[in-house]
């Protein structure tokens, strides 16, 4: 199933805690948040706001 990301929370370097909103995306007409798995540090955002998502795509690196 594809989807939209409609905004990204988070910048490389930022601190999260575990369930902390990284971002949105828009799914079937549903907003769905993507919440951090585990508490860390963002070292990657790999997606912009407005990008195309596939399941299963990487879209944030984080360090634990």
């Amino acid at each position: 199933m594809h989807s939209r990301s409609i905004s990204v929370l988070v910048k490389v370097g930022d601190t999260v805690t575990e369930g902390d909103e990284l971002a949105f995306i828009e799914t079937m007409k549903m907003e769905i948040p993507v919440t951090a798995p585990f508490s860390g540090k963002v070292m990657e955002v790999r997606i912009a706001e407005s990008d195309a998502i596939a399941e299963n795509d990487l879209s944030f690196i984080l360090e634990g």
